[in-house]
């Protein structure tokens, strides 16, 4: 365990934590959720609508990948198999910290009283700014150390560039969806 070593398992054992409300979610349960979660997607689950269990159980299994991605990145691989964790740990970071921040800075600019939320959502916005956003920035920064040590570690120019194009397409796709309104 010498290349991502403890961000590693730490990426991993964020990836495990998170998985689990996805899937207790998913089997039909909201336990948990219906004070953390906005109230459409609460209808949502409550409802068992189809398209939005069918993306409880992937964000799952997305999660359960990320842990063995964290978990890849703790020793050497094969040159194919490095460059695909590395492109993927980049991207996460990217992805994560990302989503993470929109959450806290909607969080901050509505207790400061810059954007107003709908009375049904006030309390909400206080669980997406100290508990969702931190929980997404914080995975992905265990994403970030894995990856960085990995590549220090590995000392090859080539699992750098796939980590900076794997960020990069992470940081593209997530400037799409904002501007796009998915965000």
């Amino acid at each position: 365990m010498e290349p991502g070593g403890w961000p590693g398992h730490a990426a991993a054992a964020w990836g495990l934590l998170f998985a689990v409300p996805s899937f207790v979610w998913a089997m039909g349960s909201t336990l948990g959720a219906e004070s953390t979660v906005a109230p459409s997607l609460m209808k949502l689950a409550h409802d068992r609508v189809t398209w939005f269990v069918t993306v409880l159980w992937v964000t799952g299994f997305l999660k359960l990948f990320g842990a063995v991605l964290g978990i890849g990145l703790t020793r050497r691989r094969g040159t194919w198999i490095s460059r695909l964790l590395v492109f993927c740990g980049g991207g996460a970071t990217v992805l994560l910290v990302w989503h993470g921040c929109l959450f806290v800075a909607h969080g901050v600019l509505v207790e400061a009283g810059a954007l107003s939320a709908a009375p049904d959502l006030a309390g909400l916005t206080r669980w997406y700014l100290y508990l969702w956003g931190p929980w997404f920035i914080v995975g992905g920064l265990a994403f970030a150390a894995a990856t960085i040590r990995y590549v220090r570690r590995q000392d090859a120019l080539r699992e750098r560039l796939y980590a900076a194009v794997g960020a990069l397409g992470a940081a593209l796709l997530s400037l799409a969806a904002t501007v796009g309104g998915i965000g």
